[in-house]
């Protein structure tokens, strides 16, 4: 089974230079694009990751808090989840798997929007990065999954719920590996294409993390970042970062590869 592959822009952000590259670029910013992947084929529709919250105030309270206005999310309209998917023909109810990485807001917020989906996440990450952290975690519960979301997926609809293990088939030609590196929920999809493997993650932010081995500045474990980043560069025919404004350059339109 070959997909075909595209991203949808959800919105933007400045962070700090060594949020993306470890303990270097000081002197930087970098600009983040936040992106929906839409991936079809077989008579199916699968997406990852569904685009922040709504109302951003949450959001924009915390990371500005750290670095400043700079930081702040923003959004156009024609950016938000059900704009975005119009644009290319594709609303909501067709949309067969959400597949999430990672457990953060603008990942999760928009999950009950997508009634018919089955709702995949790392069960590493669903345990360790929501329900029983190993560690302290420093960001809110609710920008993890926020209150309406969880009750989503905890009272109203558990039974969509799929919680993939460490290496998992979603479908035929679609696979899931937990990678960590970035959270504990951070996943990288492997998705067969007529031009080869594609692999979308969080765990790198931009091209230049995998193929020039930059490690990712926002990180938990510089042992799963260097694993990750070897098995992706080995493995991957495209590399799809989930955040990289490049990606709009090298492929027009944002179409990674059609069937």
């Amino acid at each position: 089974m070959n997909y075909s592959v595209r991203v949808l822009k959800m919105g933007q952000s400045d962070v700090p230079g060594p949020e993306v590259y470890w303990m270097s670029d000081f002197d930087r910013w970098e600009t983040l694009y936040f992106y929906m992947v839409v991936i079809q084929g077989g008579g199916k529709t699968v997406i990852i990751n569904t685009g922040p919250p709504a109302d951003l105030t949450e959001m924009n309270q915390a990371w500005t808090g750290y670095g400043g206005p700079r930081c702040r999310m923003i959004r156009e309209e024609s950016e938000k989840p059900g704009a975005a998917l119009a644009a290319i023909g594709v609303r909501p109810e067709q949309v067969d798997y959400v597949l999430i990485t990672p457990l953060q807001s603008y990942a999760t917020a928009n999950i009950p929007l997508f009634r018919n989906a089955q709702i995949c996440i790392s069960r590493r990450g669903w345990i360790e990065d929501f329900h029983l952290p190993k560690i302290p975690i420093h960001f809110s519960r609710t920008s993890r999954i926020p209150n309406d979301v969880l009750a989503y997926l905890e009272i109203e609809a558990p039974g969509k719920v799929r919680l993939l293990a460490d290496d998992d088939e979603i479908l035929p030609g679609l696979r899931a590996r937990w990678v960590g590196t970035h959270h504990r929920s951070s996943v990288a999809y492997v998705i067969k294409t007529a031009k080869g493997k594609v692999i979308a993650s969080d765990a790198f932010f931009k091209y230049d993390n995998v193929t020039a081995m930059r490690p990712l500045g926002i990180q938990e474990s510089m042992e799963e970042c260097y694993l990750a980043y070897t098995w992706i560069k080995n493995e991957a025919d495209i590399l799809l970062p989930m955040y990289d404004p490049l990606v709009m350059e090298k492929h027009p339109g944002g179409v990674i590869t059609g069937v």
